[in-house]
Protein backbone atom coordinates (compact mmCIF):
# COMPACT_ATOMS: atom_id res chain seq x y z
CA UNK A 1 0.00 0.00 0.00
CA UNK A 2 1.63 3.09 -0.89
CA UNK A 3 0.51 6.62 1.29
CA UNK A 4 2.44 8.83 -1.14
CA UNK A 5 -0.31 8.14 -3.91
CA UNK A 6 -3.60 6.58 -5.12
CA UNK A 7 -5.85 8.45 -3.08
CA UNK A 8 -9.55 6.77 -3.34
CA UNK A 9 -12.62 6.81 -1.86
CA UNK A 10 -13.93 3.85 0.05
CA UNK A 11 -17.73 3.19 -1.16
CA UNK A 12 -19.49 -0.39 -0.37
CA UNK A 13 -15.96 -1.65 0.24
CA UNK A 14 -14.46 -0.67 -2.93
CA UNK A 15 -11.85 2.04 -3.95
CA UNK A 16 -13.77 4.79 -6.32
CA UNK A 17 -11.81 7.54 -8.55
CA UNK A 18 -13.92 11.10 -7.55
CA UNK A 19 -16.11 12.50 -10.74
CA UNK A 20 -13.20 15.37 -9.85
CA UNK A 21 -10.29 16.53 -8.32
CA UNK A 22 -8.72 19.04 -5.82
CA UNK A 23 -5.38 19.93 -5.07
CA UNK A 24 -4.17 19.03 -1.52
CA UNK A 25 -1.55 22.25 0.07
CA UNK A 26 1.48 21.61 2.14
CA UNK A 27 0.99 24.44 4.53
CA UNK A 28 4.16 24.52 5.67
CA UNK A 29 4.93 25.77 1.98
CA UNK A 30 1.85 27.04 0.73
CA UNK A 31 2.21 24.57 -2.27
CA UNK A 32 0.33 21.75 -3.68
CA UNK A 33 1.66 18.15 -3.15
CA UNK A 34 -0.97 15.71 -3.48
CA UNK A 35 -4.33 15.44 -5.88
CA UNK A 36 -7.62 14.32 -3.67
CA UNK A 37 -10.76 13.16 -5.19
CA UNK A 38 -13.98 15.03 -5.31
CA UNK A 39 -17.67 13.12 -5.05
CA UNK A 40 -20.32 14.43 -6.82
CA UNK A 41 -24.11 13.58 -5.90
CA UNK A 42 -24.33 10.87 -7.81
CA UNK A 43 -21.10 9.59 -5.96
CA UNK A 44 -22.55 10.63 -2.69
CA UNK A 45 -25.80 9.11 -3.56
CA UNK A 46 -23.86 5.34 -3.68
CA UNK A 47 -22.11 5.76 -0.79
CA UNK A 48 -25.38 6.43 1.39
CA UNK A 49 -27.42 3.31 -0.72
CA UNK A 50 -24.23 1.06 -0.15
CA UNK A 51 -24.38 2.07 3.43
CA UNK A 52 -27.96 1.40 3.91
CA UNK A 53 -27.72 -1.66 2.83
CA UNK A 54 -25.47 -2.98 4.72
CA UNK A 55 -27.08 -1.42 8.21
CA UNK A 56 -29.31 -4.39 8.75
CA UNK A 57 -26.58 -7.22 8.67
CA UNK A 58 -24.10 -4.87 10.33
CA UNK A 59 -27.06 -3.70 13.07
CA UNK A 60 -27.58 -7.75 13.48
CA UNK A 61 -24.05 -8.66 14.07
CA UNK A 62 -23.67 -9.02 17.70
CA UNK A 63 -21.75 -6.57 19.70
CA UNK A 64 -18.63 -8.46 20.62
CA UNK A 65 -18.15 -8.67 16.75
CA UNK A 66 -18.68 -5.44 15.72
CA UNK A 67 -15.64 -4.29 19.14
CA UNK A 68 -13.45 -7.32 17.58
CA UNK A 69 -13.91 -5.62 14.13
CA UNK A 70 -13.04 -2.11 15.70
CA UNK A 71 -10.39 -3.57 17.96
CA UNK A 72 -8.73 -5.24 14.60
CA UNK A 73 -9.19 -1.41 12.86
CA UNK A 74 -7.25 -0.35 15.95
CA UNK A 75 -4.08 -2.85 15.45
CA UNK A 76 -4.42 -1.66 11.63
CA UNK A 77 -3.94 2.11 12.10
CA UNK A 78 -1.50 1.60 14.78
CA UNK A 79 0.59 -0.43 12.35
CA UNK A 80 1.28 2.16 10.26
CA UNK A 81 1.46 4.66 12.28
CA UNK A 82 4.77 6.14 10.53
CA UNK A 83 3.76 5.99 6.88
CA UNK A 84 0.15 8.07 8.38
CA UNK A 85 1.96 10.33 10.18
CA UNK A 86 4.34 11.48 7.42
CA UNK A 87 1.52 12.11 5.42
CA UNK A 88 -0.23 13.50 8.43
CA UNK A 89 2.42 16.38 8.93
CA UNK A 90 2.66 17.21 4.82
CA UNK A 91 -1.44 17.81 4.91
CA UNK A 92 -1.93 19.31 8.34
CA UNK A 93 1.56 20.73 9.17
CA UNK A 94 1.88 19.67 13.36
CA UNK A 95 5.05 18.35 13.77
CA UNK A 96 6.19 14.83 13.24
CA UNK A 97 6.35 13.52 16.57
CA UNK A 98 2.99 15.07 17.75
CA UNK A 99 1.43 13.58 14.71
CA UNK A 100 2.36 10.47 15.30
CA UNK A 101 0.32 11.01 18.78
CA UNK A 102 -2.76 11.65 16.89
CA UNK A 103 -2.90 8.27 15.07
CA UNK A 104 -2.25 6.68 17.79
CA UNK A 105 -4.36 8.43 19.82
CA UNK A 106 -7.28 7.32 17.24
CA UNK A 107 -6.12 3.97 17.54
CA UNK A 108 -6.38 4.09 21.25
CA UNK A 109 -9.97 5.78 21.19
CA UNK A 110 -11.24 2.56 18.79
CA UNK A 111 -9.61 0.18 21.02
CA UNK A 112 -11.24 1.81 24.42
CA UNK A 113 -14.72 2.55 22.94
CA UNK A 114 -14.73 -1.05 21.74
CA UNK A 115 -14.85 -1.95 25.16
CA UNK A 116 -18.02 -0.11 26.14
CA UNK A 117 -21.40 -1.68 26.17
CA UNK A 118 -24.50 0.09 26.87
CA UNK A 119 -26.32 -1.63 29.51
CA UNK A 120 -30.11 -2.86 29.83
CA UNK A 121 -32.04 -0.51 31.98
CA UNK A 122 -34.30 -1.87 34.05
CA UNK A 123 -36.64 0.54 35.20
CA UNK A 124 -39.60 -1.77 36.82
CA UNK A 125 -39.18 -5.27 38.36
CA UNK A 126 -42.39 -6.27 40.15
CA UNK A 127 -44.15 -9.41 39.96
CA UNK A 128 -46.88 -8.20 37.62
CA UNK A 129 -44.02 -6.93 35.10
CA UNK A 130 -40.66 -6.08 34.04
CA UNK A 131 -39.26 -2.96 31.97
CA UNK A 132 -36.43 -2.75 30.02
CA UNK A 133 -34.88 0.07 28.45
CA UNK A 134 -32.59 -1.00 25.34
CA UNK A 135 -30.61 1.16 23.19
CA UNK A 136 -31.26 0.47 19.11
CA UNK A 137 -28.73 1.83 16.23
CA UNK A 138 -30.54 4.83 14.22
CA UNK A 139 -29.33 4.03 10.62
CA UNK A 140 -26.88 5.82 8.73
CA UNK A 141 -25.19 8.52 10.00
CA UNK A 142 -23.18 11.65 8.31
CA UNK A 143 -20.30 12.37 10.20
CA UNK A 144 -18.37 15.86 9.42
CA UNK A 145 -14.36 15.95 10.33
CA UNK A 146 -12.41 19.41 10.77
CA UNK A 147 -8.94 19.96 9.82
CA UNK A 148 -7.23 20.77 12.94
CA UNK A 149 -7.50 17.06 14.30
CA UNK A 150 -8.60 15.33 11.49
CA UNK A 151 -7.67 11.59 12.36
CA UNK A 152 -8.28 11.68 16.23
CA UNK A 153 -12.20 13.61 15.60
CA UNK A 154 -12.34 11.20 12.79
CA UNK A 155 -11.94 7.71 15.14
CA UNK A 156 -14.23 9.83 18.25
CA UNK A 157 -16.91 9.51 15.15
CA UNK A 158 -16.57 5.93 13.70
CA UNK A 159 -15.58 4.03 17.17
CA UNK A 160 -19.00 4.65 18.74
CA UNK A 161 -20.90 4.98 16.07
CA UNK A 162 -19.98 1.79 14.46
CA UNK A 163 -19.96 0.42 18.01
CA UNK A 164 -23.56 0.91 18.54
CA UNK A 165 -24.59 -0.79 15.23
CA UNK A 166 -24.59 1.99 12.42
CA UNK A 167 -23.53 2.38 8.95
CA UNK A 168 -21.16 5.70 8.30
CA UNK A 169 -20.39 7.56 5.35
CA UNK A 170 -17.44 10.41 6.43
CA UNK A 171 -15.88 13.43 4.96
CA UNK A 172 -12.98 14.71 5.85
CA UNK A 173 -11.80 18.37 5.58
CA UNK A 174 -11.18 19.09 2.02
CA UNK A 175 -7.94 20.87 3.80
CA UNK A 176 -7.36 17.60 5.37
CA UNK A 177 -8.66 14.41 3.44
CA UNK A 178 -5.54 12.10 2.51
CA UNK A 179 -4.95 10.32 6.01
CA UNK A 180 -8.61 9.67 6.13
CA UNK A 181 -8.57 8.40 2.32
CA UNK A 182 -5.87 5.76 3.83
CA UNK A 183 -7.44 4.95 6.51
CA UNK A 184 -10.53 4.05 4.40
CA UNK A 185 -7.93 2.06 2.62
CA UNK A 186 -6.91 0.50 5.52
CA UNK A 187 -9.71 -0.79 7.11
CA UNK A 188 -11.53 -2.84 4.21
CA UNK A 189 -9.63 -5.40 5.33
CA UNK A 190 -11.55 -5.87 8.58
CA UNK A 191 -14.96 -3.93 7.86
CA UNK A 192 -17.81 -5.50 5.68
CA UNK A 193 -18.62 -3.74 2.51
CA UNK A 194 -20.51 -0.67 3.19
CA UNK A 195 -19.87 -0.11 6.64
CA UNK A 196 -17.95 2.60 6.56
CA UNK A 197 -17.61 4.81 3.66
CA UNK A 198 -15.16 7.47 3.33
CA UNK A 199 -16.03 10.29 0.76
CA UNK A 200 -14.34 13.61 -0.46
CA UNK A 201 -15.04 16.57 -1.88
CA UNK A 202 -14.97 20.68 -1.84
CA UNK A 203 -17.32 22.87 0.37
CA UNK A 204 -20.16 21.79 -1.63
CA UNK A 205 -20.19 18.18 -0.48
CA UNK A 206 -20.72 19.11 3.01
CA UNK A 207 -24.50 21.01 2.43
CA UNK A 208 -24.81 17.80 0.29
CA UNK A 209 -24.42 14.78 2.94
CA UNK A 210 -26.56 17.32 5.44
CA UNK A 211 -29.65 17.56 3.07
CA UNK A 212 -29.72 14.50 1.89
CA UNK A 213 -32.68 12.66 2.86
CA UNK A 214 -31.05 8.90 3.44
CA UNK A 215 -29.16 9.98 7.01
CA UNK A 216 -30.72 9.34 10.33
CA UNK A 217 -27.90 11.11 12.23
CA UNK A 218 -25.14 14.00 11.54
CA UNK A 219 -22.11 14.12 13.45
CA UNK A 220 -20.40 17.41 12.77
CA UNK A 221 -17.09 19.02 14.29
CA UNK A 222 -16.73 22.70 13.16
CA UNK A 223 -17.32 26.19 13.32
CA UNK A 224 -20.53 27.31 15.41
CA UNK A 225 -21.36 29.66 12.40
CA UNK A 226 -21.59 26.40 10.17
CA UNK A 227 -23.24 23.96 12.66
CA UNK A 228 -26.11 26.47 12.81
CA UNK A 229 -26.48 25.89 9.58
CA UNK A 230 -25.91 21.98 9.18
CA UNK A 231 -28.58 22.43 12.46
CA UNK A 232 -30.87 24.02 10.06
CA UNK A 233 -30.77 21.63 7.31
CA UNK A 234 -31.38 18.68 9.95
CA UNK A 235 -34.25 20.32 11.06
CA UNK A 236 -35.72 19.71 7.63
CA UNK A 237 -36.09 16.17 8.11
CA UNK A 238 -35.89 16.28 12.10
CA UNK A 239 -31.99 14.24 11.64
CA UNK A 240 -30.42 13.71 14.80
CA UNK A 241 -27.58 15.55 15.19
CA UNK A 242 -24.17 16.23 17.35
CA UNK A 243 -22.31 19.31 16.88
CA UNK A 244 -19.63 19.81 18.28
CA UNK A 245 -18.52 23.45 17.77
CA UNK A 246 -16.14 26.58 18.57
CA UNK A 247 -14.61 27.64 21.96
CA UNK A 248 -13.66 30.73 23.55
CA UNK A 249 -12.16 29.32 26.42
CA UNK A 250 -10.93 31.15 29.17
CA UNK A 251 -8.12 29.63 32.25
CA UNK A 252 -7.90 31.44 35.89
CA UNK A 253 -4.62 31.50 37.39
CA UNK A 254 -5.23 32.16 41.37
CA UNK A 255 -2.18 34.45 42.73
CA UNK A 256 -1.39 31.33 44.67
CA UNK A 257 0.49 29.13 42.04
CA UNK A 258 4.01 28.84 41.73
CA UNK A 259 4.71 30.46 38.36
CA UNK A 260 7.71 28.28 36.97
CA UNK A 261 5.89 25.07 37.71
CA UNK A 262 2.70 25.53 35.46
CA UNK A 263 3.96 28.55 33.19
CA UNK A 264 5.02 25.73 30.60
CA UNK A 265 1.93 23.49 30.99
CA UNK A 266 0.23 26.96 30.50
CA UNK A 267 2.00 27.95 27.67
CA UNK A 268 1.64 24.36 25.78
CA UNK A 269 -2.40 24.82 26.77
CA UNK A 270 -2.76 27.25 25.11
CA UNK A 271 -0.59 26.96 21.78
CA UNK A 272 -0.65 23.40 21.35
CA UNK A 273 -1.00 22.58 17.67
CA UNK A 274 -0.19 26.59 16.99
CA UNK A 275 -3.64 27.11 18.95
CA UNK A 276 -5.61 25.48 16.45
CA UNK A 277 -7.62 23.50 19.22
CA UNK A 278 -11.20 23.98 19.76
CA UNK A 279 -10.27 23.51 23.56
CA UNK A 280 -7.08 25.21 24.27
CA UNK A 281 -6.89 28.51 26.21
CA UNK A 282 -7.94 31.22 24.53
CA UNK A 283 -8.64 33.98 27.38
CA UNK A 284 -6.03 33.71 30.04
CA UNK A 285 -6.96 35.59 33.20
CA UNK A 286 -4.17 36.01 35.62
CA UNK A 287 -4.37 37.34 39.17
CA UNK A 288 -2.07 40.89 39.65
CA UNK A 289 -0.27 39.72 41.68
CA UNK A 290 1.64 37.20 39.67
CA UNK A 291 0.38 38.80 36.26
CA UNK A 292 4.18 40.48 35.12
CA UNK A 293 5.89 37.15 36.06
CA UNK A 294 3.69 34.65 34.34
CA UNK A 295 3.55 37.22 31.22
CA UNK A 296 7.17 37.34 31.30
CA UNK A 297 8.53 33.46 31.29
CA UNK A 298 5.53 32.89 28.73
CA UNK A 299 6.94 35.51 26.34
CA UNK A 300 9.98 33.58 27.03
CA UNK A 301 8.34 30.20 25.82
CA UNK A 302 7.12 32.11 22.71
CA UNK A 303 10.33 33.44 21.95
CA UNK A 304 12.20 30.14 22.79
CA UNK A 305 10.01 28.15 20.42
CA UNK A 306 10.69 26.28 17.35
CA UNK A 307 7.74 27.25 14.85
CA UNK A 308 8.60 25.22 11.67
CA UNK A 309 8.30 22.57 9.18
CA UNK A 310 7.09 19.94 11.45
CA UNK A 311 9.11 17.32 9.34
CA UNK A 312 12.32 19.81 10.00
CA UNK A 313 14.31 17.97 13.46
CA UNK A 314 13.52 19.87 16.09
CA UNK A 315 9.98 21.52 15.21
CA UNK A 316 7.50 22.54 17.71
CA UNK A 317 4.74 24.40 16.02
CA UNK A 318 3.83 23.89 12.34
CA UNK A 319 1.97 26.37 10.63
CA UNK A 320 -1.54 28.04 10.30
CA UNK A 321 -3.34 24.77 8.14
CA UNK A 322 -4.77 26.38 5.46
CA UNK A 323 -4.57 29.54 3.59
CA UNK A 324 -8.20 31.14 4.90
CA UNK A 325 -7.41 30.47 8.54
CA UNK A 326 -4.32 32.25 7.64
CA UNK A 327 -5.55 35.25 6.80
CA UNK A 328 -8.25 35.49 9.54
CA UNK A 329 -5.41 35.13 11.60
CA UNK A 330 -3.15 37.50 10.51
CA UNK A 331 -6.14 40.23 9.89
CA UNK A 332 -7.12 39.63 13.77
CA UNK A 333 -3.39 40.51 14.83
CA UNK A 334 -3.17 43.48 12.41
CA UNK A 335 -6.55 44.73 13.98
CA UNK A 336 -4.89 44.47 17.52
CA UNK A 337 -1.97 46.35 16.11
CA UNK A 338 -4.07 48.95 14.82
CA UNK A 339 -5.95 49.02 18.03
CA UNK A 340 -3.07 50.25 19.93
CA UNK A 341 -2.96 46.91 21.70
CA UNK A 342 0.85 45.46 23.24
CA UNK A 343 1.43 42.80 21.19
CA UNK A 344 4.80 40.81 22.62
CA UNK A 345 5.91 38.79 19.28
CA UNK A 346 6.98 35.30 19.83
CA UNK A 347 10.42 33.88 17.92
CA UNK A 348 10.56 34.32 14.03
CA UNK A 349 9.09 32.14 11.28
CA UNK A 350 9.64 31.01 8.15
CA UNK A 351 8.91 33.91 5.37
CA UNK A 352 7.51 30.32 3.48
CA UNK A 353 3.60 28.62 4.45
CA UNK A 354 1.39 29.47 6.20
CA UNK A 355 3.28 30.59 9.67
CA UNK A 356 2.30 33.26 12.69
CA UNK A 357 4.84 33.89 15.54
CA UNK A 358 3.43 32.35 19.11
CA UNK A 359 1.49 36.21 20.40
CA UNK A 360 0.75 36.97 23.63
CA UNK A 361 -1.86 40.25 23.86
CA UNK A 362 -1.09 42.38 27.03
CA UNK A 363 -4.07 43.05 29.14
CA UNK A 364 -5.73 44.12 26.05
CA UNK A 365 -9.58 45.70 27.29
CA UNK A 366 -12.52 42.76 26.93
CA UNK A 367 -14.24 44.34 24.62
CA UNK A 368 -11.45 43.81 22.00
CA UNK A 369 -11.25 41.61 19.46
CA UNK A 370 -8.66 39.81 20.23
CA UNK A 371 -10.57 38.55 23.44
CA UNK A 372 -14.30 38.70 21.97
CA UNK A 373 -12.91 36.50 18.69
CA UNK A 374 -12.03 33.12 19.05
CA UNK A 375 -8.27 33.29 17.42
CA UNK A 376 -8.41 29.34 16.16
CA UNK A 377 -4.62 30.78 16.05
CA UNK A 378 -1.44 31.81 18.02
CA UNK A 379 -2.58 35.15 19.31
CA UNK A 380 -3.62 34.51 23.30
CA UNK A 381 -5.06 37.32 25.02
CA UNK A 382 -3.98 38.16 28.82
CA UNK A 383 -5.80 39.71 31.42
CA UNK A 384 -5.42 41.08 34.96
CA UNK A 385 -7.86 40.81 37.64
CA UNK A 386 -8.17 41.29 40.99
CA UNK A 387 -11.76 40.24 42.37
CA UNK A 388 -12.57 36.92 42.01
CA UNK A 389 -16.24 37.46 41.73
CA UNK A 390 -15.88 39.77 39.08
CA UNK A 391 -13.19 37.38 36.86
CA UNK A 392 -15.77 34.78 36.72
CA UNK A 393 -18.08 36.92 35.97
CA UNK A 394 -16.00 37.63 32.48
CA UNK A 395 -15.22 34.00 32.00
CA UNK A 396 -18.96 32.96 31.69
CA UNK A 397 -19.33 36.66 29.48
CA UNK A 398 -19.17 34.78 26.72
CA UNK A 399 -21.57 33.50 23.68
CA UNK A 400 -19.46 29.99 23.69
CA UNK A 401 -19.08 27.65 27.28
CA UNK A 402 -16.72 24.49 25.73
CA UNK A 403 -14.26 24.08 27.71
CA UNK A 404 -11.95 25.98 30.92
CA UNK A 405 -9.25 25.49 33.22
CA UNK A 406 -8.33 26.88 36.84
CA UNK A 407 -4.72 26.95 37.93
CA UNK A 408 -4.62 27.10 41.81
CA UNK A 409 -2.48 25.59 45.18
CA UNK A 410 -5.91 24.80 46.90
CA UNK A 411 -7.69 22.53 45.14
CA UNK A 412 -10.29 22.91 46.85
CA UNK A 413 -10.81 26.83 46.12
CA UNK A 414 -10.31 25.82 42.26
CA UNK A 415 -13.23 22.99 42.43
CA UNK A 416 -15.45 25.50 43.78
CA UNK A 417 -15.13 27.89 40.96
CA UNK A 418 -14.57 25.12 38.49
CA UNK A 419 -18.57 24.56 39.63
CA UNK A 420 -19.38 28.44 38.71
CA UNK A 421 -17.97 28.20 35.54
CA UNK A 422 -20.37 27.88 32.42
CA UNK A 423 -18.77 24.76 30.38
CA UNK A 424 -19.08 21.89 29.67
CA UNK A 425 -15.39 20.84 30.71
CA UNK A 426 -13.33 22.63 33.58
CA UNK A 427 -9.40 21.55 34.36
CA UNK A 428 -7.82 22.18 37.26
CA UNK A 429 -4.29 22.71 37.11
CA UNK A 430 -3.93 20.45 34.11
CA UNK A 431 -5.65 21.32 30.26
CA UNK A 432 -6.13 19.37 26.91
CA UNK A 433 -6.95 16.40 28.52
CA UNK A 434 -10.23 14.19 26.95
CA UNK A 435 -10.76 10.13 27.46
CA UNK A 436 -13.25 7.76 25.49
CA UNK A 437 -15.17 7.37 29.14
CA UNK A 438 -15.33 10.98 29.44
CA UNK A 439 -18.22 13.46 27.58
CA UNK A 440 -17.13 16.54 25.99
CA UNK A 441 -20.20 19.05 25.71
CA UNK A 442 -20.19 22.04 24.75
CA UNK A 443 -22.23 24.67 26.83
CA UNK A 444 -23.67 28.06 25.39
CA UNK A 445 -23.59 27.64 21.56
CA UNK A 446 -20.10 25.70 21.58
CA UNK A 447 -22.39 22.54 21.01
CA UNK A 448 -25.54 20.21 20.83
CA UNK A 449 -25.47 17.01 22.18
CA UNK A 450 -21.93 14.86 23.02
CA UNK A 451 -19.17 13.12 22.25
CA UNK A 452 -17.19 10.59 24.22
CA UNK A 453 -18.17 8.67 27.28
CA UNK A 454 -21.67 6.73 27.65
CA UNK A 455 -23.18 9.27 26.56
CA UNK A 456 -21.64 10.33 23.87
CA UNK A 457 -22.04 6.49 23.24
CA UNK A 458 -25.92 6.72 23.38
CA UNK A 459 -25.98 9.91 20.88
CA UNK A 460 -25.02 6.94 17.97
CA UNK A 461 -28.71 5.38 19.23
CA UNK A 462 -32.53 5.33 20.27
CA UNK A 463 -33.91 3.95 23.70
CA UNK A 464 -37.08 1.48 23.46
CA UNK A 465 -38.61 0.51 26.44
CA UNK A 466 -40.01 -3.10 26.25
CA UNK A 467 -43.20 -3.82 28.78
CA UNK A 468 -42.97 -7.42 29.90
CA UNK A 469 -45.98 -8.76 31.46
CA UNK A 470 -45.26 -11.79 34.15
CA UNK A 471 -47.47 -14.71 35.40
CA UNK A 472 -50.46 -15.20 33.19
Amino acid sequence: MDFTADYTMTIDGAPVAGAGTMAVINPASGEPFATAPAADAAQLDAAVNAARRAFPGWKATPWAERAAMLTAAAKLIFEHTDELARLFVREQGRPLHLAKGEIQGASFWLRQVAKQQIPVEVTEDTPERRIEVHHEPLGVVCAIVPWNFPVLLAAWKIAPALLAGNTMVLKPSPFTPLCSLKIGELLRQVLPPGVLNIVSGGDELGPMMTAHPGFAKISFTGSTATGKRVMEAASRDLKRITLELGGNDAAIILPDVDVDAVAEQIFFGAFYNSAQVCVATKRLYAHEAIYDRLRDRLHALARQAKVGDGLEQGSEFGPIQNAAQFARVTELLESARAEGLAVLDGGAVPDKGYFVPLTIVDNPPESARVVQEEAFGPILPMMRWSDLDEVIARANDSLYGLAGAVWSADVGQAVGIAHRLETGTVWINQNLQNTPFTPLAGHKQSGFGVENGMDGLKEFTQPKAIFIPKGG
